[in-house]
């Protein structure tokens, strides 16, 4: 179990950087020798050192890396992009050994990395807690895998399963979840590229559509609208949305957008009409849908139906958080 050991820290250190690094993925490396960790680190920010670079350079004792074992949750490249290689630094140190949680799927690595460091005469171990590793990057994995990015539906409903009045004051949304919940929500938008919502929701709510309640980086606002349908008072026009104005092609538009900009993740927040569309297409990956418990409104507009089964549950006092994962779902 020591190897699984050792990648799992890899993935709690690539875990730091979820928000930070987009559009390069979520990478963590362990630098071990005797069965002890003298050396890790994490890819930070999008720009800096990678991982690998990170770890090594934390080594106090230099002359133990070429006797030591490199674990990191994705296949180091093998490619000149912000930074050098890093399969070659791996080379350069001389480390013997290096296990390897995935291959990575980016076209200008997919199994160069890992190719490159065996002709070097290092073993290369690969595939260990491989489910894991493609989960902690299944935004990067869906985007260069199948050409999309990956799509997050979110709301919050009402016990009754209402997701707001049929009518309500101008710019005073219902407020479903609690604080506790809606600070949740704003630590999911600091770890998307991108937020999306229908004209209908802008025009009734006022949105501000970033991340107020925790740190982190704002998610570019996508629009389902034609910019003269949003008042030029409302608050998104700080946020310098994107709009997608026509429903023909519509996901392919999206689609052709993400791709041509790098963007590999999506949180769709509505309003119903909007959340049903992507349901009903199948352009969906995870579902989180909050139920106060306690809130009954009796009437008013219907929550998405969503006929899937939750895997994960969490409960936030009277909120009950449900999370889904799309059947088809390959990462």
């Amino acid at each position: 179990m020591l190897h699984e050991n050792y990648l799992q820290r890899c993935i709690d250190l690539a875990s730091r950087g979820l928000g930070k690094v987009a559009p390069n993925p979520l990478v963590g490396a362990v630098v071990v020798y005797n069965e002890t960790i003298i050396g890790e680190g994490f890819h930070e920010v999008y720009g800096g050192a990678h991982a690998e670079v990170n770890a090594l350079q934390s080594v106090q004792d230099k002359n133990l890396i070429a006797d030591s074992t490199l674990y990191v949750n994705l296949e180091p490249c093998s490619h000149h992009g912000k930074t050098p290689p890093c399969a070659d630094l791996i080379i350069e140190k001389k480390i013997k050994k290096v296990v390897i949680g995935t291959a990575d799927p980016f076209p200008a690595v997919s199994g160069r990395g890992i190719e490159k460091l065996r002709s070097a005469g290092i073993e290369v171990i690969t595939g260990i807690l491989e489910k894991e590793c493609r989960e902690l990057n299944r935004f990067f994995f869906t985007y260069y895998s199948y050409n999309r990015p990956f799509i997050i539906l979110k709301w919050a409903q009402t016990a009754d399963g209402f997701i707001a009045p049929l009518k309500q004051s101008h710019k005073q949304p219902l407020k479903i979840s609690n604080s506790e919940a809606q600070t949740i929500v704003h630590q999911w938008r600091s770890t998307v590229q991108a937020i999306l919502v229908g004209k209908h929701t802008v025009l009734k709510d006022d949105p501000q559509l970033n991340v107020r309640l925790v740190e982190g980086k704002n998610p570019i606002p996508f629009i389902l609208a034609s910019p003269k349908d949003i008042p030029s008072d409302y608050k998104i026009w700080a946020s310098n949305p994107v709009f997608f104005e026509s429903k023909n092609r519509l996901i392919e538009k999206i689609t052709d957008y993400c791709l041509k900009n790098k963007i590999q993740s999506i949180l769709v927040e509505g309003g119903a009409k909007t959340l049903q569309c992507f349901i009903d297409c199948g352009f969906w990956d995870e579902a989180i849908v909050i139920t106060n418990t306690n809130m009954h409104i009796h009437q008013g507009l219907a929550a998405p139906l969503l006929m899937a089964e939750p895997y994960k549950k969490m409960v936030l006092g009277p909120d009950v958080v449900n999370h889904y994962i799309h059947p088809a779902s390959h990462v």
